[in-house]
């Protein structure tokens, strides 16, 4: 037998064993195991953020509600319910933390000229009122009386720099040892969270559809100048061991989304778009995940 012969009775059999072949395609599940092994805990304290960027949406707020409500659909950790921790009182209270401390006035220094120092303008001035009688006060001027400067915690993070004064507060162990002893040596979960605004200009592809003399359509991709305005998510993710008040993984993420310029979209709409996209990686982290797919037999 040649070998052409061969070549040719082997693809017949081939052929012939494929058109009595069936195929079935079965769905199947891969599971991936957790980056953070969380097997010695039974409960979980999503206790809040440290959150800056934007005043129309409260980041430590709104990102401790929805983790909380992830956390008790899909992990088999126990979710506390409670306040969310003052993270930022805390932080400027603890030592660590730059205050901002109002200057006082400083007294005018005595003329060397005039030969008389404090104790002397007092006795001439006692003198003067002994002569002329009563001094009348002076009239204050009119509006709204000086105030102590005081730093305002939420316009002061407006950038990732702001927030280093205040990330000290993850290292206190004694704090969250503390904060562990309270709710029953849960695992804790806390961190930054910053929710800004941005702004892009340049080109632009997209797809725009067009008819030849025909009427037959065509799409074909167009290139042009936009201005584009949108949000940047950046979160931090810490956990900590509630019975050590140690960090026990940390994990940093970064999201962007643009709209066309004059489009009106919700900021806590594009938050929670944004947070869409982060929280399989923050789930993974905790508690395994399933891939689904399929999976082709032969019979």
């Amino acid at each position: 037998m040649t070998l052409a012969t061969r070549i040719l009775s082997s693809v017949a059999a081939i052929l012939f064993i494929a058109g009595c072949t069936n195929y079935y395609e079965i769905p199947i599940e891969t599971p991936i195991k957790p980056k953070l092994d969380v097997s010695a805990f039974q409960r979980v304290l999503v206790a809040g953020f440290i959150a800056g960027g934007t005043d129309d949406v409260d980041g430590n707020l709104e990102t401790t509600r929805l983790l909380r409500s992830q956390l008790r659909t899909k992990s088999e950790l126990r979710v506390i319910d409670t306040d969310v921790l003052p993270l930022m009182d805390v932080a400027t209270e603890a030592p660590g933390t730059p205050e901002v401390k109002a200057e006082s006035p400083k007294p005018a220094p005595a003329s060397a000229s005039d030969g008389e120092g404090r104790e002397g303008r007092e006795s001439s001035k006692e003198g003067k009122e002994g002569k002329e009688g009563k001094a009348e006060p002076k009239p204050e001027p009119r509006g709204e009386a000086p105030q102590a400067a005081t730093p305002d915690k939420a316009a002061a993070i407006k950038d990732a720099k702001d927030l280093e004064p205040y990330e000290h507060i993850f290292a206190d162990v004694e704090y969250w040892k503390k904060i562990g002893e309270e709710y029953q040596n849960p695992l804790i979960v806390t961190g930054t969270v910053m929710f800004t605004p941005h702004q892009r200009s340049g080109i632009v592809q997209r797809e725009e559809e067009v008819y030849d003399s025909f009427g037959r359509r065509r799409v074909v991709p167009v290139r042009t100048y936009m201005e584009r305005k949108g949000y940047i998510l950046q979160p931090k993710f810490i956990f900590i061991d509630g019975r050590t008040g140690t960090v026990m993984h940390s994990e940093n993420f970064r999201e962007e989304v643009l709209y066309n310029a004059n489009q009106s979209t919700p900021a806590l709409s594009s938050y929670f778009e944004l947070m869409d996209r982060l929280i399989p990686s923050f789930l993974s982290t905790l508690s395994s995940q399933k891939i689904k797919g399929t999976r082709v037999l032969l019979q």
